[in-house]
């Protein structure tokens, strides 16, 4: 796996880096504090407008404030948000909708991976799978058919049997787990404290749960409270060079979940 965060010569790089880096939107960008530490998780409204719209209103609320990870999965997931700290748990608000798959203009979508079948890539900092060039092609509106990429850091919604019935429940994604593919709406992808979501307490539930001891919407701190977040441009000639070692390393194997979009923080 790519590591996330650069080291600290490249983090201090000159002026001819700039072009290669872009400061994630505050009001796009989760800080969740726990008890393992600080996660930060950029959110996509381009993937999934309602997700990300309730999980701020939710933070907004200080619904999350407290809740327990109650479901912790090794190598899968950890999962928190329902009210009661149990399954099933919702918010006073309406059930959402699926958003499972989403259609795009092309230039959103920076492709890192190409098949006879499909394309994988990046949406912002969320690894993406869309249709194939040639099926792209066939569009009547010229738009790209792709979906979240269950990787490991992704963010997504929980809900019952039901697709429709996600609502507060929020997981991430320990490790890699593609069969959750457009069956589980993505809503962003933790971008900095994937350590932190590793290091939550296992179990179903847990003996001694971790918890969400805050979550704010970045937008919301003040400015000199506010991390601030830059993240590679996945088009970048940097991060080219990341791929192209990927391949290297993985051959046949590779996918988008072997690249991590690397990230540096500003003081």
């Amino acid at each position: 796996m790519i590591a996330v965060l650069l080291s600290a010569s490249a983090a201090g790089a000159g002026p001819s880096r700039v072009r290669d880096w872009t400061p994630l939107d505050p009001e796009n960008l989760l800080v969740i504090d726990t008890t393992k530490g600080r996660i930060l998780v950029a959110m996509s409204p381009d993937l999934a407008p309602k997700a990300v719209e309730r999980v701020k209103l939710l933070a907004r609320e200080h619904v999350y404030d407290g809740l327990l990870f109650h479901r912790v999965i090794e190598g899968f997931v950890d999962q928190t948000g329902n009210p009661n700290n149990h399954d099933g748990g919702v918010s006073s608000h309406p059930d959402l909708a699926p958003e499972f798959v989403a259609r795009l203009e092309p230039g959103r979508f920076s492709p890192v991976r190409f098949a006879s079948d499909s394309q994988q890539g990046f949406v912002g900092a969320v690894p993406v799978e869309a249709v194939s060039a040639a099926e792209a092609g066939r569009s009547a509106d010229g738009k790209l058919r792709l979906w979240g990429a269950y990787c490991p850091g992704v963010a997504g919604m929980g809900r019952q049997d039901d697709p429709g019935s996600a609502n507060s429940e929020i997981f991430f994604m320990r490790d890699s787990s593609r069969r959750l593919d457009r069956d589980y709406t993505v809503w962003g992808k933790v971008v900095v404290g994937l350590d932190s979501v590793r290091a939550m307490a296992v179990g179903e539930p847990p003996a001694e749960p971790d918890r969400m001891i805050k979550v704010t919407v970045a937008s919301d701190l003040t400015a000199g409270d506010r991390p601030k977040v830059e993240i590679m441009e996945a088009k970048s000639p940097a991060f080219q060079k990341l791929i192209g070692q990927a391949r290297t390393a993985k051959g046949a194997d590779f996918t988008v979940c072997d690249l991590d979009l690397p990230v540096r923080t500003r003081p």
